[in-house]
């Protein structure tokens, strides 16, 4: 009895291979295609707005209808006051939540917890900002930058929750076990070493969040409103800069569209760094 061919036929081995490089080679043209419309967006957004981009435009506020000039200064600061009142509101809530989850969240509870974090991740950012609306404008009868970080801090918190509970789930069990037999508290266990063990990729969680929100514009129309002056009290309309953008690009004048442009420009280069800082925390946690 003759031993089995176990040579592949050249003709098979010319199929397999030729599958091979159209899979390659599509896989190839969509990198391409992805990043040549990445670099488009971010090369005509630079080309319109860099002009008009100078040290008055961020130090000065909006000039009436009429007045060339001027500039987005309470914007910017706005959008540091909504931001940042959001990020404490979404930091603790976010994370600690994420920590129950991954240690302690078993059962039909810590499934629907989950479930929900899931469904808030995929709903539309303006239901958010009329939820807001309904639960911190209508009430009050005034807009306000309180209600617009609520509304941020809701968009945040799927993400740093679930994002929170894998890096606290990727941390080794022999770890905690480390602290328990050192005679730690489960307490003590998770904040003092559990957690400080998993910050690099919870600090990553936080960072991606508040770029999520520093662009968005749908939820300040319900809350804070905007305003044409400095404002820093977060119970008052406040100006925001995505906000202004939206309000400029839609107007019938050139002088707004041109600061439109050169405000698009800035929150695309916040974006882009607050990115770069993630992926910087990222490689530090996982070293």
């Amino acid at each position: 009895m003759s031993a089995p061919n176990l040579r592949e036929p050249s003709k098979h081995k010319a199929v397999r291979y030729a599958w091979s490089a159209v899979g390659v080679g599509f896989t190839l043209l969509c990198i391409i295609l992805a990043a040549g419309a990445l670099l488009a967006i971010l090369g005509y957004v630079a080309a319109q707005g860099i002009s008009s981009v100078n040290w008055a435009f961020v130090t000065e506020l909006p000039r009436p209808v009429g007045i060339t000039g001027g500039g987005v200064a309470n914007g910017i600061v706005g959008s540091l006051i909504i931001v940042g009142i959001a990020t404490l509101i979404a930091i603790p809530i976010g994370v600690l939540t994420g920590v129950y989850l991954a240690l302690f969240g078993r059962g039909i509870f810590a499934e629907t917890l989950r479930l929900l974090s899931d469904v808030l991740a995929g709903l539309p950012s303006i239901a958010i900002g009329l939820f807001a609306y309904t639960l911190f404008v209508a009430p009050f009868k005034q807009f306000s930058a309180f209600s617009a970080s609520i509304a941020f801090a809701i968009i945040m918190l799927p993400l740093i929750i679930r994002t929170s509970e894998e890096a606290i789930r990727s941390v080794p069990r022999t770890v905690r076990e480390a602290g328990f037999a050192l005679g730690l508290s489960r307490y003590a266990t998770t904040m003092k070493i559990v957690v400080p063990a998993a910050r690099g990729a919870i600090l990553t969680a936080i960072l991606l969040g508040i770029a999520r929100v520093t662009g968005e514009t749908a939820p300040l129309l319900f809350t804070a409103f905007g305003s044409q002056f400095w404002e820093l009290n977060p119970l008052h309309p406040m100006a925001e800069l995505s906000l202004q953008v939206f309000t400029y690009a839609i107007s019938p004048y050139d002088d707004w569209h041109r600061q439109a442009w050169a405000g698009a420009l800035l929150l695309t280069v916040a974006v882009f760094i607050i990115n770069l800082m993630a992926r910087f925390a990222l490689s530090l946690g996982k070293r």
